[in-house]
């Protein structure tokens, strides 16, 4: 498989790791798009959101609270944004599905 976040859970491609389990792995965007803006990808390969299927809601709710967690840990809890690109037309740049933890300033209107 051809998967840049594979390779990167598979640590084929180096990046700065912010959390790693079992499940998941977190490592800096490469285009932050805040102070803090984290990218929680799980380990198990799925393209987006769109693909997700119901067997999938135990890892999608660990991954909601692995964010809060991550957002602990890098002390953003008091405001922080969590994000899911599904498809190309929302910005989806990596066919693995991701949610990006964002903050580290207050944070306008996405609008």
């Amino acid at each position: 498989m051809d998967c840049l976040f594979c390779k990167i859970a598979n640590k084929e491609i180096l990046a700065k790791i912010r959390f790693e389990n079992e499940n998941f792995i977190a490592f800096d965007d490469i285009n932050p798009k805040a102070p803090i803006h984290i990218l929680l990808v799980p380990k198990k390969h799925l393209p987006s959101v769109a693909a997700l299927e119901d067997s999938d809601q135990d890892l999608i709710g660990k991954m909601i609270l692995t964010a809060k967690k991550i957002a602990e840990e890098n002390e953003i809890s008091n405001g922080f944004r969590l994000v899911f690109n599904s498809g190309p037309d929302s910005g989806q740049e990596v066919d693995h599905i991701h949610l990006h933890i964002l903050g580290g300033k207050k944070l306008g209107d996405l609008a």
